[in-house]
């Protein structure tokens, strides 16, 4: 239940010398080294990771890394292009199937029926 800030410390180097604790320069550990296998890696850096286990070189890297995210945006403008045209597709083919249905009137509606008279004979 002390609220005071505690004491500066004091530590005595091996020349001699008293220095405060939080003064001294900290030391800090070498680069971490992770192994990780050739698929644990994230899908984006596989192919660069093959091409440097291969002994491709760097330009199989570099075209990976040029290459991968503008193949990616490609497939995706292209998605959604084509999800487009079949949204408009439906929509079209909707307004159509009903300003049909509500021009057609009685002819309209004898013609469907023959259709799938025609079709019963048929199957």
């Amino acid at each position: 239940m002390n609220h005071l800030p505690e004491p500066a410390r004091v530590v005595q180097l091996p020349d001699g010398r008293h220095v405060y604790a939080d003064q001294m320069a900290t030391f800090q550990a070498g680069p971490q080294v992770v192994h990780q296998h050739i698929h644990q890696a994230a899908p984006d850096r596989t192919v660069q990771r093959l091409a440097l286990g291969s002994g491709v070189g760097a330009g199989a890297v570099a075209a990976g890394v040029y290459f991968g995210p503008l193949l990616i945006a490609a497939l995706t403008a292209m998605a959604a292009n084509i999800a487009f045209l079949a949204f408009l597709a439906l929509v079209l083919g909707w307004g159509v199937h009903t300003v049909v249905k509500a021009v057609g009137g009685e002819a309209g509606t004898q013609a469907a029926k023959n259709v799938r008279k025609a079709r019963g004979k048929r199957g």
